[in-house]
């Protein structure tokens, strides 16, 4: 396959099990660039030996950390992917035929459509993991990602393209990877609150965890994937209440923000 003017940028953090996979599965690239905020496990020796070239780069949080890979890259066309997702196989052909014409082209960004594998198998109904549509290649001058520190969006104003075939996403290996970053990401979400002092609204939590279960067990499916979507609807729920009640905790008792973060470095779940 002849490489294309795109870079693949991913951004890590002792990602040693997952990053020779997702670099690999991208061979059309003519850059890979790892954005890494501090590894320990071998991650860097292992992307360079795949031929990536490594940046470290402090963190800064999924959005900033993202625009600072859209900043170093080599290419204007940059495709994103997580350390732990990687093309399929009919995703790799269908970029063979149509990258040549989309690099060439005024788009802004490209759509993919991501297949999630829970508990050792897709899920086949659960619809934020089955075919959810990801906007992860775009052209750096027509789209920048948003400056929040966990659940970043690619911002763009100007035309787009889905492609049909999916790429994959291994999610938490295990159920204890899916709680540590449950706790990570809640308390990047309490954070970016606290800064723009959103209103607290305790009394609201007894409906938010009913409310987010419902969504996710009934009308977004879960229950036609069986247990298996019985416990992502049930974690979506817990973690829907505990960021809201991290941030009460932090409008309480503001000296608890160092006190967490001094946690979650001891438990390497903060760089």
């Amino acid at each position: 396959m002849s490489r294309l003017p795109i870079s693949l940028v991913v951004i890590t953090y002792n990602e040693a099990g997952n990053i020779a996979r997702c670099l690999d599965s991208v061979p059309f690239a003519a850059e890979k660039l790892i954005i890494d905020s501090g590894s320990t496990d071998g991650t860097v020796a292992i992307a360079e030996a795949c031929g990536a070239r490594v940046v470290h780069q402090n963190w800064l949080g999924f959005g900033p950390q993202r625009n600072v890979g859209s900043t170093q890259a080599a290419h204007d066309w940059i495709l994103v992917l997580d350390a732990d997702e990687f093309l399929s196989e009919e995703l790799i052909e269908e970029c063979n035929r149509k990258l040549p014409a989309i690099v060439a082209s005024g788009l802004a960004a490209v759509w993919f459509r991501r297949t999630t594998w829970y508990m050792g198998a897709p899920m086949r109904w659960y619809r934020p993991l089955r075919g959810e549509r990801k906007a992860r290649l775009y052209h750096r001058a027509r789209a920048r990602w948003s400056d929040a520190r966990v659940h970043e969006t690619l911002l763009f104003d100007g035309e787009s393209q889905l492609l049909d075939a999916p790429f994959n996403h291994r999610n938490n290996p295990t159920l204890v990877h899916k709680q540590l970053k449950v706790l990570r990401y809640a308390e990047l979400k309490a954070l970016d609150w606290n800064e723009k002092r959103k209103p607290v609204a305790m009394w609201l939590a007894p409906l938010v965890f009913a409310s987010s279960f419902f969504k996710d067990y009934v009308l977004r499916l879960g229950f036609m994937d069986g247990w298996r979507g019985f416990v992502l609807s049930q974690m979506a729920a817990d973690y829907a209440i505990y960021k809201r009640m991290r941030y009460y905790e932090m409008q309480r008792d503001p000296q608890t923000i160092g006190e967490a973060r001094d946690q979650l470095v001891k438990h390497q779940l903060e760089r």
